[in-house]
């Protein structure tokens, strides 16, 4: 890659080729769970916008700019009384519409305020995460995929802060290969204590590990072919060593392993049998972002309350910062290395997802890399990227900016980790997929577009 296209596709501040096409789009901006305390008021910046999310008196939403369009003071330390948010300077109030409600310091028959307008943006609420909407026109309308469709008591949301780029940090997701080498355990938890835990649980209809399939198998046969929603990603991984029985398999039936990319920036990938997690990566500014993740059971209700206590040690709030980085050299152990994890870096693959993506540099240089067939789905990703942003700077929609009832029909899309038949693997999982759905007490059938 030329070091111009790098810049184009990781730039995302405003007036960016990639940040006019990412305004595009719904972003998400926090957890609702961050506007829960005394004070209901947090201070986001995204894609290089400094921006303050606040609940008013009657418990509504409002996004607006955080600069006081008097004279700039900081209105993340602003009030909230009479109606909206209101200003330490000079007490100028502002509605959750950015209409300015009030200027005291004015004559009462003023009509300053009449002609004074906070910046403010479209938000909404969707299972446990908050978003907003920072283009031009209307929003869009989001998809009817399972993470926005579900019932509040079957998702779980959570976040994750990190010291670079989202380019980078979205290709880790995509990037089927690196599970057996990043992600890889030497020895294999008993699958019953796996709730919640990535690439723990026992694969669809056995009592195979997950991680013994990763570490045994280290070359998948990876697929990437583009979707209406992004791109579906199938690694198949054919068994032929032993079972946990250490009987032998004879290569009849092959682990495999659905993921998705989710356009614009998210990533769909199985937990368990019944749960997957949608997981966006969007900019702070050009040099670190946050992941936003919604974990969503087409099964039983979510336990929200364990989700909740396996991720809050790891992180320091508010800013949802790992307790593991850069600074503690991510809680690295030789001796660990040696018998319990390929990397060394404890049990949280989130810190091993960290490690990989902030030592690549604030901005990956994209110059010096030898890309092989393992990354086909990157590269295909990088393609659809490149054309959203020429069809923006053309004046045209970018994928998935749809009207209502495109958008509607977009369900799913279904992640899936099992092992099945090596011949008939496809019919052997579309029927085991459409079973899932049908029992389940909400999830809506594929269809042709899911």
């Amino acid at each position: 890659m030329r070091e111009e296209e790098n810049t184009r596709l990781t730039r995302t501040g405003p007036g960016t080729p990639a940040g006019e096409w990412m305004r595009r789009y719904w972003q998400p901006i926090a957890l609702s769970e961050e506007l829960a305390g005394a004070r209901p008021l947090v201070a986001p910046k995204v894609m290089g916008q400094n921006l303050v999310l606040f609940r008013d008196e009657q418990g509504e939403l409002g996004l607006v700019d955080r600069g006081c369009p008097h004279r700039g003071a900081d209105l993340a330390l602003g009030r909230l009384e009479d109606g909206g948010l209101r200003c330490c300077f000079h007490g100028w109030l502002f509605a959750r519409d950015g209409s300015c409600l009030d200027t005291p310091a004015e004559p009462v028959d003023s009509p300053l305020k009449s002609r004074v307008q906070l910046g403010s943006y479209p938000v909404r609420e969707i299972n446990g995460i908050i978003w907003g909407y920072l283009g031009p026109g209307e929003p869009p309308q989001l998809p009817a995929l399972d993470c926005f469709q579900a019932p509040a008591d079957h998702a779980f949301a959570w976040k994750g802060l990190l010291e670079c780029n989202w380019l980078q940090a979205l290709e880790v997701g995509i990037d089927p290969a690196h599970a057996s080498y990043l992600h890889r355990f030497f020895q294999d938890e008993d699958p019953a204590d796996s709730y919640g835990k990535q690439f723990r649980a026992a694969s669809q209809g056995t009592d195979l590990p997950m991680t013994k399939i990763l570490r045994e198998y280290g070359r998948p046969d990876i697929d990437a072919t583009r979707t209406p929603y992004g791109i579906r990603l199938t690694a198949r991984r054919t068994l032929d060593g032993t079972d946990t029985q250490g009987l032998p398999m004879d290569g009849s039936r092959t682990h495999v392993r659905i993921t998705h990319q989710v356009f614009p920036h998210a990533f769909h990938i199985p937990l368990d049998t019944e749960t997957a997690i949608t997981q966006w990566h969007v900019p702070i500014d050009d040099n670190s972002s946050y992941w936003y993740a919604l974990f969503t059971s087409v099964g039983g209700t979510v336990d929200q309350d364990e989700m909740r206590r396996q991720r809050v040690g790891a992180v320091t709030l508010p800013d949802y910062r790992p307790r593991f980085g850069r600074a503690n050299g991510y809680g690295y152990d030789p001796a660990e290395q040696r018998t319990t994890t390929y990397t060394g870096l404890g049990t949280d693959i989130n810190v091993h997802d960290q490690w990989a993506v902030e030592g690549q540099g604030s901005v990956q240089d994209r110059t010096r890399e030898h890309l092989g067939r393992s990354d086909k789905a990157i590269v295909m990703y990088r393609r659809m990227l490149g054309e959203a942003i020429s069809a923006v700077e053309r004046g045209e929609d970018p994928p998935l900016v749809l009207p209502a009832e495109e958008a509607g029909r977009l369900h799913g899309p279904v992640a899936l980790d099992g092992i099945g038949p090596t011949d008939g693997w496809l019919e052997h999982w579309t029927a085991v997929t459409d079973k899932q759905r049908a029992d389940s007490s909400w999830a809506q059938p594929l269809g042709t577009d899911g």
